[in-house]
């Protein structure tokens, strides 16, 4: 996998809406601004928006190459040292077409987002890019009276100042508090709730290692079976972490993905799974069935490493992930730890 420069202060991010167009509607165009503010005062980046990303909701939604060509011409800019996402949403994959893959290639720059955008990291991967599941522009950057320390602390440990080993740590406190993103709320924070569980281990034993890979999994059934879903070899050893969204997929639905997942022959593959915390804590025991049954009794996988609860993805606050990059369970600590820095 080929990695990226580090960014450090100075550099230029660019800004691209490859999902929804939340960013350039009228109601939320602050939150966008605040995003774009913290990523220049609070990390001392020079931000360049992409000539489509604030077209809005309509426009975006009627013009997926729009949106590619942004991601394209971000990776062609040689003055561009990351891209990051503006948000999610639910059809990312519909860019696929207009995806130059030895443009991504030739050019490493860091790329982040989560949610739908794990469809846009699984081309990163087709690429052979490390790419990063980590805070968009609109959620994180623009979290309500200030950034979670947490989540700043993991920019800059992945993104700035890598290190061989990186232990990724339970946040003590979380929130799926929904608050409206109107500009009144800006300065509300949400309210925080204290986390006594921290990772569970659902079973395993030992320590083992493998590459990330996986991310949102209601989007990850709209990338089975196209060009962009890894090989069985590239699922070899994998640590697959998964999450799920604001949509709250039931029980069933994560047992259908994962039974899938297993007759492809993947679970059967991987040194592990990681399974982040549900926002609202919704289906939070129910889930954790749900993987002990697929994987540990109909899979027969009983010393597979499952890790649950981790701080990514749809809660907040949130670490970062990179897409192929050996990361670390350690079974008799409940512990996870990225082992290789994720830039160069």
């Amino acid at each position: 996998m080929i990695k990226a420069p580090r960014l450090v202060k100075g550099d230029t991010v660019a800004i691209v809406s490859l999902s929804s167009g939340t960013g350039g509607d009228p109601a939320f165009v602050h939150r966008y601004e605040t995003g774009k503010m913290r990523l220049e005062s609070e990390f001392g980046l020079n931000v360049l928006t992409m000539p489509n990303a604030l077209k809005g909701i309509e426009y975006l939604d009627n013009h997926p190459e729009a949106r590619a060509a942004d991601l394209m011409d971000a990776f062609k800019d040689n003055s561009v040292k990351a891209i990051f996402c503006m948000i999610g949403g639910d059809d990312s994959i519909r860019l696929l077409d207009h995806i130059d893959f030895d443009v991504i290639r030739n050019n490493p720059k860091i790329f982040m987002g989560y949610s739908d955008t794990t469809s846009n990291h699984f081309m990163m991967h087709k690429a052979g890019l490390v790419s990063f599941y980590g805070p968009s522009i609109l959620g994180e950057f623009a979290e309500n009276a200030a950034m979670h320390d947490y989540t700043k602390h993991y920019i800059h440990s992945v993104l700035f100042q890598p290190s061989e080993r990186l232990p990724i740590t339970p946040s003590p406190l979380w929130t799926s508090e929904y608050l409206e993103w109107d500009k009144e709320n800006s300065k509300i924070a949400r309210t925080m709730t204290k986390d006594d569980k921290g990772f569970e281990l659902l079973q395993g034993r030992g320590v083992v290692q493998g590459r990330l890979l996986g991310g949102c999994l209601d989007v990850l059934q709209m990338i089975i079976g196209t060009k962009i879903w890894p090989t069985p070899d590239e699922w070899s050893n994998a640590i697959l972490f998964l999450e799920t969204s604001e949509d709250y997929p039931s029980p069933s639905d994560v047992k259908y993905l994962l039974r899938g997942l297993a007759a492809q022959g993947i679970i059967g593959r991987l040194s592990g799974i990681v399974f982040g915390k549900p926002q609202q804590e919704k289906y939070y025991d129910e889930y954790k069935q749900v993987l002990l049954q697929v994987v540990g009794k109909e899979s027969k996988l009983n010393d597979l490493p499952i890790l649950y609860n981790v701080n990514f993805g749809h809660t907040a606050p949130m670490c970062i992930l990179p897409y192929g990059i050996m990361a670390e369970i350690d079974c008799n600590c409940n512990a996870f730890s990225l082992v290789e820095p994720a830039v160069v």
